[in-house]
């Protein structure tokens, strides 16, 4: 399913068009990006991936090159970019275009659960508020209508292997 989904948001215009492209690497059970992130690569894309501040509850965009070389077990064991490359590879969230995000949950709206921690809402608040916003799901993760909160931002788009969800942002 990982590859459906990868094969359909690569023919996307939001992608093509995109320069430099935030895009969370896979943990768990999520939708894989490793392929996806290195397929960006290879076309020439400015990769950037985040970098997870606990204390400061933020992310930070760090540009990658290598999804195998750049890439250790960060918070909660999630790919992050290597030590070496933090400070050198960060990248002015205004530079960002279109961010691809994970979830648990998603809406036929745009709407999104995340884990809770609110880190990619703050981001899309805050740091990147005109970036285009792409959420990856299996589609047994969408449903008709979530509770969203106050806090939770839309999506323009959400990516199944079923089919692409335009959002009401």
């Amino acid at each position: 399913m990982s590859w459906e989904i990868t094969q359909k948001i690569l023919l996307l215009e939001e992608i093509t068009n995109s320069e430099t492209l935030f895009i969370y690497v896979d943990f768990r059970s999520e939708v894989e990006t490793h392929i996806l992130i290195a397929e960006l690569l290879k076309r020439g894309k400015r990769v950037v991936v985040p970098l997870t501040l606990v204390k400061e509850k933020r992310l930070l965009p760090v540009v990658i090159t290598d999804v195998e070389k750049d890439l250790v077990p960060g918070y909660c064991s999630i790919p992050e970019p290597r030590l070496e490359i933090r400070k050198s590879h960060m990248v002015a969230s205004g530079e960002i275009e279109t961010i691809i995000l994970p979830g648990s949950v998603f809406d036929e709206r745009g709407g999104r659960w995340g884990y809770g921690g609110g880190y990619y809402d703050r981001f899309m608040a805050c740091d990147a508020p005109k970036a285009k916003r792409i959420g990856l799901a299996f589609d047994f993760q969408v449903v008709d209508r979530l509770a969203l909160r106050a806090h939770d931002e839309l999506l323009d788009l959400i990516i199944t292997e079923k089919r692409i969800i335009h959002g009401i942002r």
